[in-house]
């Protein structure tokens, strides 16, 4: 059987969802606990890393736990072990796997191999971490999900995907505007739309950035050129004008409307300075709750629902 684990936002039950959430509201306030003392859990990391490194690495910490950190340069995974051998080795050792990586497939494949429950870190297809996160800080912001208008404008990447899959896991409005070539998956688009027919909702997707905007409480938004795609920059550059959440775009919004932005953000690209660091942005927030919330998912998936 494949281990109990976090790969996708799907891997948590929509009952169990709230539960967990007031559980990151829980360890935010009590930073120190014991949930995983005597434990030790492998951040391995195929990508670059700030947020999801320290977050994971202070998160063990502060359950009492002990965090292995492993890169590509440091391991042999750069010398070519095989995914599913670099699973055997770590289960023996830890309780626990955090994988940052490239395609969702290596995610599933340590899993498989991984007799420890495994984390997506992050991969070129979902970023589960992040918009849990990102939900949480709405919640925590609004007090609520539900009955609220969601923007993502930008590329159709992992973090679209996420956010895709999370407008069909609890019914979200969610408006994705992508140009044209850039566009989310079908198949995720499609999933989603289905759960919709259960739990409510609306997904619509456009290329006009404007529309996206317009009357919603929360807009997301991250850089064009993820990791990996540098040397594709420039024609992204020039693909995506237009697509800067600015005030302007900001004044189409709901009057009470905020902005979340996973970080690293490119300011005068994809985001404004003035928005990124003005009174209607939840980025520094959001990435402070990427420790609660990441603790909060160890415990689920090490240990069992706390909330």
């Amino acid at each position: 059987m494949i281990p109990r684990g976090f790969l996708t936002l799907g891997d948590v039950s929509v009952e169990q969802w709230p539960g967990l959430w007031d559980r990151a509201a829980y360890l935010k306030k009590h930073r120190n606990q014991t949930t995983l003392a005597g434990k030790a859990v492998a951040l391995v990391f195929e990508k670059a890393s700030t947020r999801t490194r320290v977050s994971f690495e202070v998160g063990v910490f502060e359950l009492g736990g002990h965090a292995v950190v492993l890169t590509s340069q440091g391991s042999q995974i750069a010398r070519g072990e095989p995914i599913e051998d670099t699973a055997r080795v770590l289960s023996g050792y830890c309780h626990g796997i955090v994988l940052r990586t490239f395609g969702q497939d290596r995610v599933a494949m340590l899993a498989k191999h991984a007799s420890v429950p495994v984390v997506n870190g992050l991969s070129d297809q979902h970023h589960p971490c992040q918009v849990a996160t990102d939900l949480f800080t709405v919640r925590e912001h609004f007090g609520k999900i539900a009955g609220l208008r969601y923007a993502w404008i930008g590329d159709g990447n992992n973090m679209a995907a996420s956010w895709i899959e999370a407008a069909g896991l609890f019914g979200l409005d969610l408006v994705l505007a992508c140009p044209d070539g850039f566009a989310p998956d079908s198949q995720l688009v499609a999933a989603a739309r289905a759960l919709q027919d259960k739990y409510g909702g609306s997904l619509t997707l456009t290329t006009d950035p404007k529309q996206a905007a317009e009357g919603a409480h929360v807009i997301s938004t991250d850089v064009w050129a993820s990791m990996g795609q540098e040397d594709d920059a420039a024609r992204r550059k020039l693909a995506f004008a237009g697509y800067c959440v600015d005030s302007a775009l900001m004044g189409r919004a709901a009057h009470d409307a905020m902005v979340l932005h996973c970080l690293p953000a490119h300011r005068g690209e994809e985001i404004t300075g003035e928005v990124l660091d003005g009174p209607r942005s939840l980025a520094w927030v959001e990435a402070e709750n990427r420790l609660h919330v990441g603790k909060a998912i160890l415990e689920h998936v090490m240990v069992g629902p706390r909330g």
